[in-house]
């Protein structure tokens, strides 16, 4: 006997079928329901989109873009900003929750299915994530230790009198007491001016001056090296990297172990049931640090000086700055890092989502939201700022700093100035942590569930493959916990997410775009997934997609090459075989798109256009699934019929089919079982 095969629209029903149709949509259903609970999913719509938030929103909005804005002209810096929001940040940031919830898969196993030739991107993008999470981490074992050093009456930092303070240690109010008397201040003790000018080898001109070799005159000030009590705390006691080298990085400091280990230890705690936990998790960690930055915005204005340092950030704009090409290539890679896309956690995150979820809307709700925050932020540090250097007697621009500098070192000097210095320390410090956290969540979220999709048997086993993920990233940070570690840190820092995402980011979008089709990707957005789209909406997505979004990304490849600058860390610059390291580091993701096409080259089985072309698997996750159950239920059975289902362009047919024809007599296909 022959076997009638069904060959349907997933949307539509063999004609005179009503029972079928019924029988269709109940096993589609049946299979959704099914996904969800074996593969996970957001609890409700709000986990998904804090989640997303509190990735976008990280420590760079924080402690990178207000010095950003600050030295690219101010509230002048928020043209180039938002434009590279509008051409490149948002709409990658839209494509990427788009292709995660339509197809319910990580990047490793969605983009083999978009096109074989690149079955090595979603790995490329797994690779990056793994290698930021490593030292990613790190920030927040520095966080948790200042944290604990928070918890005392008087601060570690805000004098030179510990035992771990080196001679170069140095402090406003105990230079001011030396100043009083005609002395200087050196090594924790008031000292003459002909002591002072001895240490730096040089003699006295007057009691304010000190000669040279040559026989010119310095300001006696100036001649020794002087770092601030925050900074020698941050240096000597956290670090140990003072007399460290890239070559001798000294031993382990164990106490920033223990932080690190406390740091994988609360990730694992969170995220030990995947996103069932995690989305739990992110309604204190999205928005506790809002929380945080409201109160220190108000404490920060009621400070003296504060007005000053506001002005200083965004009050008086420079509009000649907007006509500098390297301001558009900071504000676009600061946009393009903050909202994180290209590292695949955002399609992880989306692949969780209901297959109905309008997306669109939390993509332009979060990209704005993450935008803002940044702009706020600013006013919280610059207010503190403009404090400080009131209290230091000196202007803003000689106590701004950005990234680890202002974390640990500027911001926590300010706080020694306010009253009850360690409450402000600990809520600073514990926003920070918050902060992080979320952004290592979807790190930690991406690289499992490329193993889970990968190899599906091992979600039942979910508390165990975190655990030992957890474990394996925690190993290869400990180089970084070595008194010297801060070099390797700053190597990952300076190489790991650089010019290969945007890489990345290119290949993803000319990917999606030119070799999927813009028309097959709206058709999923619209059509399949339900995502009603205005007219004007659809002309941004359709000119930013196919034109403007391409050619900003290739812009800032090629500015961020221009402008790219040798890894250093101080006054030290890597030298040249560690630099070839550091870009073995970055390469060391994009490598995996040609050997990804290599594979599938070697491997055979897609010829020539199939090597292009999305597979019939690429559609909804719950299609798939019903997919696999009919295969499953006739399998070796000759009488059994075989759907085939297709949400592409290149699958569908005008009507469904039947081959052989039945007969008018012959009852539909299971009609036995209705």
């Amino acid at each position: 006997m022959k076997v009638p095969v069904v060959i349907k629209n997933w949307f539509g029903s063999p004609p005179d079928m009503g029972k079928e149709k019924s029988r269709d949509v109940t096993a589609s259903v049946e299979a959704l329901e099914e996904e969800e609970e074996e593969r996970g999913t957001w609890g409700n719509q709000c986990e998904f989109f804090l989640s997303c938030l509190g990735y976008a929103v990280g420590f760079g909005n924080v402690w990178r873009f207000p010095y950003l804005a600050y030295k690219n002209g101010g509230a002048a810096f928020l043209i180039p900003y938002v434009t590279m929001l509008l051409c490149a940040g948002l709409p990658l940031f839209f494509m990427e929750l788009a292709l995660g919830q339509y197809a319910s898969l990580g990047p490793n196993i969605l983009f083999p299915k978009v096109a074989p030739i690149f079955a090595g991107l979603g790995w490329a993008m797994i690779v990056v994530s793994a290698l930021v999470a490593i030292y990613y981490n790190i920030i927040l074992a520095w966080t948790l230790f200042y944290t604990f050093a928070s918890f005392t009456s008087v601060l570690p930092w805000s004098h030179c009198d510990n035992s771990f303070n080196s001679h170069l240690c140095f402090t406003e109010d105990e230079a001011r007491e030396c100043r009083n008397a005609t002395l200087y201040y050196y090594n924790k003790t008031c000292v003459d001016i002909d002591e002072y000018c001895g240490l730096a080898q040089q003699t006295v001109f007057n009691s304010t001056h000190c000669l040279n070799s040559t026989g010119d005159p310095n300001n006696a000030e100036g001649v020794l090296d002087k770092i601030s009590a925050s900074e020698d705390y941050y240096k000597n006691r956290m670090l140990g990297v003072t007399g460290k080298t890239w070559e001798d990085m000294g031993e382990m400091r164990w106490e920033l172990v223990g932080c690190l280990a406390l740091a994988w230890l609360i990730v694992y705690a969170c995220m030990v049931k995947g996103v069932k936990s995690s989305g739990k998790v992110v309604y204190f960690t999205a928005l506790f640090p809002y929380v945080v930055l409201i109160i220190l915005f108000g404490r920060g204005v009621t400070l003296e000086g504060a007005y000053e340092g506001i002005k200083f950030y965004f009050l008086n704009p420079d509009w000649s700055r907007v006509l500098n090409i390297e301001v558009w290539n900071d504000a676009a890679t600061q946009i393009f890092y903050s909202l994180g896309s290209s590292f695949g956690g955002l399609i992880t995150l989306a692949s969780y989502n209901k297959f109905k979820n309008n997306c669109m809307r939390d993509a332009i709700i979060i990209a704005f939201a993450n935008c803002s925050t940044s702009v706020f932020a600013g006013f919280v540090i610059f207010s503190i700022l403009g404090f400080l250097a009131h209290e230091l007697g000196v202007e803003v621009k000689d106590v701004v700093d950005s990234g680890s500098g202002l974390a640990f070192v500027v911001y926590p000097a300010a706080v020694t100035r306010m009253p009850v210095p360690p409450l402000w320390s600990l809520l600073f410090f514990a926003m920070l942590i918050t902060l992080g956290l979320d952004s290592q969540f979807t790190m930690v979220e991406t690289l499992t569930t490329a193993l889970f999709d990968q190899f599906e048997f091992l979600r039942a086993k979910k508390p165990l493959v975190v655990g030992l993920m957890c474990l394996v990233l925690f190993l290869c940070g400990l180089t970084m916990c070595l008194e010297g570690g801060i070099y390797m840190f700053e190597l990952f820092n300076w190489y790991s997410a650089s010019i290969s995402v945007i890489i990345l980011a290119i290949s993803e979008i000319v990917l999606i775009q030119y070799i999927y089709g813009f028309k097959n990707f709206m058709r999923n957005i619209r059509e399949e997934m339900g995502i009603y789209m205005p007219a004007p909406l659809y002309m941004y997505w359709t000119a930013t997609w196919l034109v403007i979004t391409p050619v900003a990304l290739k812009l800032i490849l090629f500015f961020s090459c221009y402008y790219f600058v040798p890894a250093y860390f101080g006054q030290y610059v890597y030298p040249a075989n560690i630099q070839a390291l550091g870009w073995c580091i970055c390469f060391g993701s994009v490598v995996f798109i040609p050997l990804g096409a290599l594979y599938v080259l070697l491997k055979g089985d897609k010829k020539w256009r199939e090597l292009v072309r999305a597979s019939p698997d690429f559609c909804p996750g719950h299609v798939r699934k019903l997919r696999e159950k009919e295969a499953a239920a006739t399998k070796g059975q000759p009488d059994g019929v075989f759907r085939y289902t297709y949400d592409n362009e290149g699958f569908q047919e005008p009507t469904a089919k039947v081959y052989p024809k039945i007969p008018k007599e012959t009852p539909p296909p299971y009609s036995n079982h209705m």
